[in-house]
């Protein structure tokens, strides 16, 4: 495992990160146990942010808001054979729809489709921490 910066990846690592794969995202229930779904991923390193659109009522939504103000701990991972990379940060909720109109461009941009209209969309930001993985 390398440690990375996350606001400053080597090449091939952001270039991972801007291949289509699904990924998961982890994020804490109510108990502590860890809720795993399988989710789109945008990095945005100049921004320090992950980001994942999600419905205003989804679970992992919900677990995020349950944190507070202060944000969630979650992390984003996704993996191709052997190369693998995980994201780590403070997860809040968005419905401002800037961004999240902005967080859906980004989305089609690396999935190659945009999502149908949804007006409970909302956006996971995840403010960066923590980088690793070996692509």
């Amino acid at each position: 495992m390398v440690r990375r910066d996350p606001r400053a990846p080597e090449a091939g690592y952001l270039a991972f990160w801007r291949e289509y794969h699904l990924c998961t995202l982890t994020t804490r229930r109510p108990d502590g146990s860890p809720h795993v779904v399988p989710v789109g991923v945008t990095y945005d390193p100049e921004a320090g942010l992950a980001r994942v659109i999600t419905n205003t009522a989804s679970a992992k939504a919900a677990h995020v808001r349950a944190a507070g103000a202060e944000g969630a701990q979650v992390a984003v991972c996704q993996v191709e054979r052997g190369r693998w990379a995980t994201l780590e940060g403070l997860a809040t909720v968005s419905e401002d729809p800037v961004r999240v109109a902005d967080a859906v461009a980004r989305y089609a941009e690396r999935y190659g489709r945009t999502p149908a209209p949804n007006p409970h969309r909302v956006v996971i930001e995840i403010a960066l921490t923590r980088a690793m993985g070996s692509a």
